[in-house]
């Protein structure tokens, strides 16, 4: 079991959309704590990316620690714009 963390963008950007968006984001955040890692963001990046409908999540995973830092959400547009620069 892994603990979840969030940046602050994160929790702002969860808070400022549609409830049923936010509770969506919040139940594909909660998974995290049991789920095995998503893909990698990119060959030998230290971010990992899973999918929900058109949004993405973006997270760390710190595996000594079992922690996990969601880093970013959004949807794909935002995504690739993130993407990026990241």
């Amino acid at each position: 079991m892994y603990s979840v963390f969030l940046e602050e963008e994160v929790r702002r950007k969860i808070l400022s959309v549609d409830k049923s968006l936010t509770v969506r984001f919040v139940k594909a955040i909660a998974a995290l704590r049991v789920k095995p890692a998503g893909r990698h963001l990119r060959h030998g990046a230290d971010c990992f990316v899973v999918e929900m409908g058109q949004y993405r999540i973006a997270y760390r995973c710190d595996e000594k620690k079992k922690e996990k830092l969601v880093v970013f959400i959004g949807d794909h547009k935002e995504y690739e714009k993130w993407y990026s620069g990241a």
